[in-house]
């Protein structure tokens, strides 16, 4: 891994990243200085043939990158940003996404749109929490028609135990920090998944949509590999 001369100081990128876990290098934008930041933006925006993800990046920086002729494809509410994307998956699994309410879309669409990002399909079900537990019973034989479903999910987090007991597909539950009071910024929401009375479900950080969507694609990057017999795409 040689260092890029070309890109901003203090910028190291991890090049050999895919090739040792399948998984490409993004940027994290939140707390990075603008000037490493709009540098960047400048460099792998679209046409440039070099997929690189940004999260955590606010919008106004990137109207200024814009206003230089980069262009990306920005979500506002999940705070991500491609200028190209990853080639589709060799796999044909999807992964499903769910979120317990609108409150938790930032985090959810992070997930979603990360997965994108790196080819996956994905199907997002927003506002399934089970203070209604009829919307997730309505949703419930599509969520299984999925490989990989991964919960969203802020408060009490009740809806990672009640899906991890209604689904065999793997289960990545995401705490998020949305709450009042004793919620303290998702770590009741983190505690209580932690603790999931349903056996096998995975735990992320809190709002951390992007490691479980990279979680969700070391699992079907499996499903990919010569010695699976699964169907995959051409």
């Amino acid at each position: 891994m040689a260092y890029d001369e070309k890109l901003s100081p203090g910028v190291l990128f991890d090049h050999c990243r895919t090739a040792r876990i399948g998984l490409p290098e993004a940027v994290f934008c939140e707390g990075k200085p603008h000037s490493i930041l709009l540098d960047l933006l400048g460099r792998f925006g679209r046409g440039q043939g070099h997929p690189i993800l940004f999260t955590r990046l606010d919008q106004t920086i990137l109207e200024q990158a814009a206003a230089s002729g980069s262009q990306y494809d920005y979500d506002p509410v999940s705070r991500t940003a491609w200028g190209e994307k990853c080639p589709p998956a060799a796999v044909t699994a999807r992964v499903a996404v769910v979120s317990g309410g609108s409150a938790d879309a930032s985090v959810a669409r992070e997930a979603a749109r990360t997965l994108e990002y790196l080819g996956f399909e994905q199907d997002l079900y927003e506002d399934s929490g089970v203070a209604g537990i009829w919307r997730l019973a309505g949703v419930l034989d599509e969520i299984n028609s999925h490989e990989v479903v991964i919960v969203v999910a802020g408060l009490d987090a009740a809806l990672a135990s009640v899906l991890g007991g209604l689904t065999a597909r793997p289960v990545i539950a995401v705490p998020t920090s949305v709450g009042y009071g004793r919620a303290r910024g998702g770590e009741s929401a983190l505690s209580s998944m932690l603790v999931s009375c349903a056996p096998g479900v995975s735990v992320t950080n809190i709002d951390n949509g992007y490691g479980a969507a990279c979680a969700a694609a070391r699992i079907l990057n499996l499903l990919a590999s010569p010695q699976n017999n699964r169907p995959v795409s051409g």
